[in-house]
């Protein structure tokens, strides 16, 4: 006769059950999570991609870089300065002002003005293909960060493409090349800016509507009177289309939209993953620049 065997202990095999499957739901929500920062990213991909040939259009027009400055800190914190009001010591000011500098005030500026030097697709190599190097090497000194062979060789890929842009910046007519390399030297600066920008975010594990209301309010009372006072501005001589469009793009899809998003996939992915993504935009904006 064979007798059923019993667990040694009561309720041992329930225990173990509810264990296992507490462990599949959480490896379940693990995955669910990466899939959405993969997704976040590939996001923001056509967002920044929409940000160069908008940012171009601007640089071509009447605006200054630094009116481009000024309609994206302004609208962005017209719209989240409530937000802050809820929350507004939910991130130490230190480090508000850290994220001000380099991921508002220090990457918008430089991006803008290198749009007036140099043409979107130099952007879409040079920021977008330089922010995975710069974030690598930011979060190598901060976070111990070591890349595996896959992210070598994206790295390799993204550096012969650079080298390739730099190249051409330094054998266009002579009439242009110097305005060009001015605007590339721009561009990789403010790829090292949101480098810097990424790894702190992941460093802190900031709430993202935090941080972008955060962001947004502290970038506009930074910049907006130095704006007002002292930097040259064309906003009065700008078509209001152009001045709408860009201060549409700018303050709502990128600053608001993609910033959140890239703070959700800078924390979920990691900076340096949610910085390899952004390797999609030159494609994407040489295509939609045809």
């Amino acid at each position: 006769m064979i007798v059923a065997q019993r667990p040694l202990l009561p309720g041992l095999g329930t225990l173990e059950d509810s264990e296992q499957s507490a462990e599949t739901a959480d490896h379940a929500a693990a995955r669910r999570q990466t899939l959405l920062g993969f997704a976040a990213a590939a996001t923001i991909a056509v967002i920044w991609s929409g940000f160069n040939i908008v940012s171009r259009l601007g640089g071509r027009s009447e605006l200054t870089g630094f009116d481009l400055g000024a309609l994206r800190f302004g609208v962005s914190a017209l719209i989240l300065f409530a937000v802050f009001l809820r929350r507004p010591t939910a991130i130490p000011w230190q480090q508000l002002v850290l994220l001000s500098m380099f991921g508002g005030i220090g990457y918008s500026l430089m991006v803008y003005c290198g749009f007036t030097l140099a043409p979107a697709a130099h952007a879409g190599i040079l920021v977008n293909g330089g922010i995975p190097f710069t974030t690598a090497l930011v979060a190598w000194l901060l976070l111990g960060f070591r890349p595996n062979r896959g992210v070598l060789i994206a790295f390799s890929l993204t550096g012969l493409g650079i080298a390739l842009m730099a190249i051409h910046s330094l054998t266009v007519p002579t009439a242009t090349a110097s305005r060009q390399w001015q605007g590339d030297i721009l561009f990789l600066g403010g790829a090292l800016c949101w480098g810097v920008f990424g790894v702190l975010l992941r460093m802190w594990r900031l709430r993202p509507l935090d941080a972008m209301a955060g962001l947004a309010t502290v970038s506009a009372l930074l910049y907006l009177p130095v704006y007002f006072l002292w930097l040259p501005t064309s906003m009065s001589t700008a078509p209001t289309a152009q001045i709408i469009l860009q201060g549409g793009y700018h303050g709502i899809v990128v600053a608001i939209c993609g910033g959140l998003l890239f703070t959700y996939a800078a924390q979920t992915i990691g900076p340096v993953k949610a910085a390899l993504v952004l390797a999609l935009v030159p494609g994407i904006t040489a295509v939609a620049a045809v």
